[in-house]
């Protein structure tokens, strides 16, 4: 039981820190408490706190230096995606064209009930059901569920979806897209985007549900996508205008840097495969 304990303590501190330094509230090179500060600051032994520690240290998070002390490790990878919420359609077409793909899910089922009545389906309609996680840089930053009604998505092929974006592929098979409603919230990762993820279970993300429309108001894609917080920012600039005799804020397009132009890409791997989290799940293809 002690030990139970002490290692939930450890793990508490851990995700502290982690989130400390991934928000940069403790910025590249800062210095960390030392053990026996952190110890008595959080009412923990030492080993708890070396514990917590070590697990940093094992993400490369935090360097010790002997005789120096512990210190916040030089921040690796690429920043963060940015997206714009002014020009959303826009954007991700070209995230899609500046990132890979895993195909991890390609099928044709029954929609769940809340999909359904998003996208407006009737009786027994399927959709195509996808699941895709999204890397940038080799590290993955999405974990995306997606929908498409069954007339549209035969249009393209599993190796198709994991090489081309989605709303790309839509336009292709004629559709026009018009519209989305989005909403954008906070949820704790579940075993299957943690393990996609590379994150704990329990871990913060950006939860996005969004449904796009064509020119005839009719869904064509419902989309539940899962970001990490600290590689995937929401951006949106506003200016204030007077409208109906009030004043109101009025979404601009970000002021934000270009996204890179694509690069030349190696094949993508595409996975058939479910993966344990899943399977132990009861998930199929």
């Amino acid at each position: 039981m002690a030990s139970t304990v002490g290692a939930s303590k450890s793990h508490t501190l851990y995700m502290l820190l982690k989130e400390q330094i991934l928000s940069g509230a403790l910025a590249s090179g800062a210095r960390l408490p030392s053990e026996p500060s952190l110890s008595a600051e959080h009412a923990i032994s030492r080993v708890t706190v070396r514990r917590a520690l070590d697990a940093l240290e094992a993400e490369g998070l935090i360097r010790r230096q002997a005789g120096a002390g512990t210190f916040v490790a030089a921040r690796r990878g690429a920043k963060p995606i940015v997206a714009d919420f002014a020009n959303l359609l826009a954007h991700l077409v070209d995230m899609g064209r500046i990132s890979s793909v895993k195909l991890l899910i390609f099928s044709y089922q029954l929609p769940p009930a809340p999909v359904a009545e998003a996208l407006g389906l009737k009786g027994r309609e399927r959709v195509q059901h996808s699941v895709r996680v999204r890397f940038a840089d080799g590290e993955p930053f999405s974990y995306l569920v997606t929908y498409v009604p069954e007339s549209i998505g035969v249009n393209w092929s599993d190796i198709e979806l994991a090489s081309q974006p989605l709303l790309s592929l839509l336009e292709r098979s004629g559709v026009r897209t018009e519209r989305a409603h989005q909403s954008v919230s906070a949820v704790l990762a579940g075993p299957d985007a943690a393990e996609a993820l590379d994150v704990d279970v329990g871990a913060a993300l950006i939860e996005v549900r969004r449904t796009v429309f064509d020119t005839s108001n009719r869904g064509v894609e419902y989309l539940h996508a899962l970001y990490r917080p600290d590689r995937y920012l929401f951006c949106m600039d506003m200016q204030r205008i007077t409208k109906g005799g009030e004043r109101q804020w009025h979404p601009l397009p970000h002021a934000r840097d270009p996204l890179p132009k694509p690069k030349t890409r190696k094949p993508v791997r595409v996975s058939r495969s479910v993966s344990p989290a899943m399977r132990a799940r009861g998930v199929s293809r």
